[in-house]
């Protein structure tokens, strides 16, 4: 099967298209006719080499998957071959295979049946950050009704989904970006679109509540940490996708929580955001779709920082 293969760690041009052998699925899983594939931060630093022992090449990465159930392994009752579905694989360890290539084998437990309302290409770039965005504003920071959130990088793949969690949980949100991206805060749905660079994000945070600050944070960019505290109401919670630096002590002297989020594999999360992508709450924010032999374009654009939304790999025909 075609494959992008990352042959040796480093810069975004190392990416090779080679002819891999094709995977089949064992007991409890499913092989996928990969027809689109999401790319994320997360791959950048993969191949770029910056988590120690997490890869080891040539691999195949990728970590987000729309597509077809080709075949299903012994004992797979609830998947049939014609299913369209998506997923987010294993990024590292024993069980991990990338999404750049042709198929995908993957434990049938953590695979969910694809929105219809969405197009494949759509439903790649939801996996892994609209899953992470769940995590953070739906189980960890419990997001209420009424409730103040500020989401940090609101425009980008897993903040633009936090922007549009947190509105649908009934929410006051204010949401950061670049001055490029404020348009896109407010079509997102945020209440107050704040540009990073320029405005007092501060100030505004702290004003809410009547001075108190807002009742959650969600930094999902990193740097957050230490002024967060200071613009978070007592017993407020903040979440992390980056490793929290700074000096806390706020956190501790207004009896904070901190929660770091590093996304779990599983079909219930799917399933709970589907319900909202049909119900027109959710959408995903799709810059760019790409032929898979230009991921290494992709992965320039993540290793910049910026952009709006995700970038997806158009791997196949469904």
């Amino acid at each position: 099967m075609r494959a992008m293969v990352t042959p040796q760690l480093g810069d975004p041009g190392l990416f090779e298209e080679r002819d891999v052998e094709k995977p089949q699925p064992g007991p409890g899983e499913v092989l996928v006719k990969v027809v689109a594939a999401g790319t994320n931060p997360v791959d950048a630093k993969l191949r770029a080499g910056a988590i120690p022992g997490a890869v080891e090449p040539p691999a195949v990465l990728g970590a987000d998957v729309s597509g077809v159930v080709e075949e299903v392994g012994a004992g797979v009752a609830d998947l049939s071959a014609g299913d369209e579905v998506y997923y987010t694989p294993e990024l590292f360890g024993p069980g991990a295979n990338g999404a750049y290539a042709e198929y995908n084998v993957v434990p049938a437990a953590i695979v969910a049946p694809k929105p219809p309302s969405l197009s494949h290409e759509e439903a790649a770039a939801v996996p892994l950050a609209g899953g992470t965005a769940w995590e953070a504003i739906v189980r960890r920071l419990g997001v209420k009704p009424g409730q103040t959130v500020l989401v940090h990088g609101g425009a980008g793949g897993v903040g633009s989904f936090a922007v549009q969690i947190a509105k649908a949980a009934g929410a006051r949100v204010l949401a950061t970006a670049g001055s490029s991206n404020q348009g896109t805060l407010g079509e997102l749905g945020a209440d107050v679109c704040l540009d990073y660079a320029s405005d007092d994000v501060a100030g505004a945070a702290a004003a809410e509540n009547g001075g108190a600050g807002v009742d959650a944070v969600f930094d999902t960019v990193g740097g957050q940490m230490e002024e967060a505290t200071g613009y978070t109401r007592p017993f407020g919670r903040i979440a992390t996708i980056v490793p929290p630096e700074g000096d806390l002590t706020q956190l501790y002297l207004k009896n904070q929580t901190l929660y770091g989020v590093f996304l779990t594999r599983e079909r219930a999360r799917l399933d709970e955001i589907t319900t909202l992508i049909e119900r027109g709450q959710v959408k995903p924010l799709v810059d760019e779709v790409l032929p898979l032999n230009e991921v290494g374009k992709a992965h320039e654009r993540l290793d910049s920082g910026h952009g709006r939304g995700k970038i997806v790999l158009r791997v196949s025909e469904s």
